[in-house]
């Protein structure tokens, strides 16, 4: 089995996949029992699709492949901390453990901003463990930001 770590390299080869399509870097992966059952990068530009976030796209095709909309033994490793929309779907989902690089002091949704997982109309909440290879997740963001000014 892998470990977290493995599985943010995998979410950070997506995020940079991402930034060479001209979406905003992020990447995200979702793994059941050590099988990765989905991974992609942001695609709303390329899909026309402001939900299509990395985070969207994984959870959408996990829970095709699983036949369920229900991912309750599923870990999300996403590189930016997700945003209040990808929080509620990570609850819809019952995503059991949600790891994240980068905090998103602007927009995100988890332990910035609305936290969404904190209110009572959220009726559930994963394991958050944020920081995981932050340092890289925020370079990459950053690179791609300062390139586009």
């Amino acid at each position: 089995m892998r470990d977290f770590t493995t599985y943010m390299d995998i979410a950070l080869a997506e995020a940079r996949l991402a930034a060479e399509r001209g979406e905003t870097p992020v990447g995200a992966v979702i793994v059941a029992n050590g099988e990765v059952l989905a991974q992609n990068g942001n695609r709303t530009r390329e899909l026309s699709d402001p939900t299509a976030h990395a985070e969207i796209l994984v959870i959408r095709e996990a829970c095709a492949a699983l036949g369920s909309e229900r991912l309750p033994d599923a870990d999300l490793y996403v590189t930016l901390e997700p945003c209040p929309m990808c929080a509620m779907a990570i609850s819809s989902a019952r995503i059991a453990r949600v790891y994240y690089g980068a905090a998103d002091p602007k927009s995100g949704g988890v332990e910035q901003g609305p936290r969404i997982f904190s209110h009572k109309q959220c009726h559930h909440k994963p394991e958050v463990y944020g920081g995981i290879n932050e340092a890289e997740s925020g370079d990459i963001l950053r690179a791609f930001f300062e390139a586009r000014r």
